[in-house]
Protein backbone atom coordinates (compact mmCIF):
# COMPACT_ATOMS: atom_id res chain seq x y z
CA UNK A 1 0.00 0.00 0.00
CA UNK A 2 1.47 3.86 -0.51
CA UNK A 3 2.45 5.88 2.19
CA UNK A 4 0.83 8.70 0.33
CA UNK A 5 -1.68 8.90 -1.78
CA UNK A 6 -2.27 11.81 -4.35
CA UNK A 7 -5.95 12.07 -5.55
CA UNK A 8 -7.08 15.21 -7.69
CA UNK A 9 -10.85 15.10 -8.60
CA UNK A 10 -11.54 11.61 -8.14
CA UNK A 11 -14.87 11.48 -8.44
CA UNK A 12 -15.46 13.98 -10.98
CA UNK A 13 -16.52 12.03 -13.73
CA UNK A 14 -17.71 9.73 -11.36
CA UNK A 15 -21.86 8.88 -10.24
CA UNK A 16 -22.27 9.47 -6.57
CA UNK A 17 -22.38 6.07 -5.77
CA UNK A 18 -18.74 5.54 -7.11
CA UNK A 19 -18.17 8.46 -5.69
CA UNK A 20 -19.43 6.83 -2.01
CA UNK A 21 -17.39 3.50 -2.66
CA UNK A 22 -13.96 5.41 -3.58
CA UNK A 23 -13.90 7.97 -0.65
CA UNK A 24 -14.68 4.85 1.74
CA UNK A 25 -11.89 3.19 -0.26
CA UNK A 26 -9.69 6.33 0.71
CA UNK A 27 -10.94 5.60 4.23
CA UNK A 28 -9.83 2.63 4.52
CA UNK A 29 -6.44 3.20 3.24
CA UNK A 30 -5.76 6.38 5.91
CA UNK A 31 -6.65 3.83 8.65
CA UNK A 32 -4.29 1.73 6.91
CA UNK A 33 -1.76 3.85 7.69
CA UNK A 34 -1.68 6.01 4.50
CA UNK A 35 -1.75 9.74 3.79
CA UNK A 36 -4.42 10.81 1.82
CA UNK A 37 -3.89 14.47 -0.37
CA UNK A 38 -7.20 14.92 -2.14
CA UNK A 39 -8.47 18.12 -4.00
CA UNK A 40 -11.69 19.01 -4.48
CA UNK A 41 -14.53 21.15 -6.07
CA UNK A 42 -17.64 19.05 -4.43
CA UNK A 43 -17.97 19.75 -1.11
CA UNK A 44 -19.32 16.62 -0.26
CA UNK A 45 -16.03 15.21 0.45
CA UNK A 46 -14.68 17.43 3.00
CA UNK A 47 -16.42 15.98 5.87
CA UNK A 48 -14.51 12.95 5.18
CA UNK A 49 -11.10 15.67 6.12
CA UNK A 50 -9.34 15.58 8.91
CA UNK A 51 -7.67 18.76 7.83
CA UNK A 52 -8.64 21.06 4.92
CA UNK A 53 -6.35 23.34 3.42
CA UNK A 54 -7.75 25.94 0.61
CA UNK A 55 -5.89 27.97 -2.48
CA UNK A 56 -6.59 31.52 -2.73
CA UNK A 57 -4.31 33.36 -4.90
CA UNK A 58 -1.49 30.81 -4.75
CA UNK A 59 -1.72 30.25 -1.29
CA UNK A 60 -2.23 28.09 1.03
CA UNK A 61 -5.00 28.68 3.92
CA UNK A 62 -5.41 26.58 6.12
CA UNK A 63 -8.22 28.05 7.90
CA UNK A 64 -10.52 30.63 5.41
CA UNK A 65 -12.76 32.91 7.48
CA UNK A 66 -16.17 33.47 6.01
Amino acid sequence: RPAILLADEPTGNLDSKSGEALMQMFGELHDAGATVCLATHDPRWLAHAQRQLYLSDGRIIENPVG
